[in-house]
């Protein structure tokens, strides 16, 4: 009985699984609750009860977060148009994009081109101001992880994420101490964006077993710079530039061979993005 019960639990995050996939792959077109639970292969009167108690959010909500954390992304990291901005969001008028993006991000689309954290980091790095922002220089220990191996853009590893949770927590692996943690292996001005390598990566005990689909991941132990960062994942380019290109070469350290690391201090499920706190690692030399 009990067997059948976890391979239930199994059954149901990979059917949710579909859904996230299906939503990432789609976020641009038009997306309806009788289309998401023939992806899902559940029941249409119930499925998304258990995408909600799955997921901690609803499906309206996961796609709205997504649809404006890309839409902050081209706001921040391109010179695309307002009204393409806003249509590609799904919305068909810039007044309501402009609504719902000061919701949840607290200014217009225009203020937050013009001055969001981006700028805050764009301004450091015209400057070569290496004291703008506090870097601590921390130990990390050796850490295994269950992970969720990611293919692409960075900014679309939430996508792993949602798969990772979805797994790990009808498997047991999720506890309120649970932490989150992003491993980037590949230089985004060096690999082409669709051949990018990370990892969606969620530290475990050494005895615990890595559920059936899922990788395991060793981060690094040793030295590492730590740029505490809040605000949108959107802004968080700039953020590396300026760890990267200034603070490295004014700061007598030597980056070691190894990933980037983020950990995430809070999740944008229930966070708005000017609140959401990461902490970005770079590898150096003891």
């Amino acid at each position: 009985m009990l067997m059948k019960t976890n391979d239930n639990r199994h059954s149901y995050a990979a059917r949710i699984g579909r859904v996230v996939d299906y939503l990432h792959d789609h976020l641009e077109d038009e997306l309806n609750l009788d289309l998401l639970a023939d992806v899902a292969a559940m029941s249409r009167w119930h499925w998304h009860r258990v995408y909600t108690a799955m997921q901690g959010e609803t499906v309206v909500a996961t796609v709205r977060r997504l649809r404006l954390s890309r839409a902050a992304d081209r706001l921040a990291n391109s010179d695309a148009d307002l009204g393409d901005i806003a249509k590609r969001a799904g919305y068909t008028t810039a007044e309501a994009f402009g609504r719902a993006f000061k919701q949840s991000y607290g200014m217009t689309p225009g203020a937050y081109r013009e001055g969001g954290s981006h700028a805050l980091f764009k301004a450091s790095n015209r400057t070569s101001d290496a004291s703008g922002f506090p870097v601590e220089i921390v130990t990390l220990p050796a850490e295994r992880c269950v992970a969720v191996p990611h293919k692409g853009s960075y900014m679309q590893i939430s996508r792993a994420f949602e798969q990772l949770f979805a797994a790990a927590g009808p498997a047991g692996l999720v506890t309120r101490q649970s932490r989150m943690i992003g491993v980037y292996y590949d230089d985004p001005h060096a690999v082409d964006e669709d051949e990018l390598r990370s990892a969606a990566c969620l530290p475990v005990d050494e005895g615990r077993a890595v559920p059936d689909g899922m990788a395991t991941v060793e981060t690094r132990g040793g030295a590492y710079a730590k740029l505490s960062y809040k605000g949108p994942y959107a802004d968080m380019r700039d953020a590396y530039r300026w760890l990267m290109g200034v603070w490295l070469p004014a700061s007598g350290h030597e980056a070691a061979d190894g990933p980037m690391l983020e950990e995430y201090l809070n999740s944008p499920a229930d966070t708005t993005p000017p609140e959401l706190r990461t902490d970005i690692f770079l590898p150096i030399e003891a």
